[in-house]
C-alpha cells in the first residue's frame, strides 16, 4: 500500500539516488533538493511502500500561481497509480494555497506523463524548445485552471 508523507531531510539521500536513476542526463543534486525543501513557498512529498521510497513530487507557490516542480516514480512502479496519487496531492496543496492556476513542463517525448496530466484537466498550450539542454529535448507547457 503506497503512502504519502511530507519529504524531510531524512529522505534526501534516497530521493537524490532515485533522481539520478530517473533523470541521469540532468539530475537535481542533493544540495538543490535540500534548498527546494527549505524554501517556504515549496511543498514536497515522498511516496513509500513500507520502507521503499517509490516516488516523490514537489510544487511551488509562485505569486499565487502553482508550478509543479517535479514528479518522479521508480521505473518498476510506473503505471501503478503512484504518479496520479502524487499529482492529486500536489493539486490539493495548490487549492489550499488558493492558486488559480497550476503550470508544469513535461518532456515532449513523455507521452505517458502528458496523458496523466490531461486526465487531471491539464491542457497543453506551448513548447519550450531545448528545455532539457543535456538531451536537447523540448518541453510541453501545460496548465490547469483550479
Amino acid at each position: 500500500m503506497t503512502e504519502l508523507h511530507p519529504m524531510t531531510r531524512a529522505h534526501l539521500a534516497a530521493v537524490t539516488e532515485l533522481e539520478r536513476e530517473l533523470f541521469p542526463d540532468d539530475p537535481w543534486s542533493e544540495r538543490t533538493l535540500r534548498e527546494e525543501l527549505a524554501a517556504p513557498d515549496r511543498y514536497y512529498l515522498v511516496a513509500r511502500d513500507g520502507a521503499d521510497l517509490v516516488g516523490y513530487a514537489g510544487i511551488a507557490d509562485l505569486a499565487g500561481e502553482a508550478h509543479i516542480m517535479t514528479i518522479g516514480v521508480r521505473a518498476d512502479r510506473r503505471r501503478t497509480g503512484i504518479g496520479s496519487l502524487l499529482l492529486d496531492a500536489l493539486l490539493e496543496r495548490a487549492a489550499a494555497w488558493r492558486c488559480d492556476r497550476v503550470l508544469l513542463e513535461v518532456a515532449a517525448d513523455n507521452e505517458a506523463a502528458q496523458q496523466m496530466y490531461a486526465r487531471r484537466g491539464f491542457v497543453a498550450f506551448g513548447i519550450r524548445r531545448n528545455y532539457y539542454p543535456a538531451t536537447g529535448t523540448d518541453a510541453v507547457v501545460m496548465a490547469r485552471e483550479q
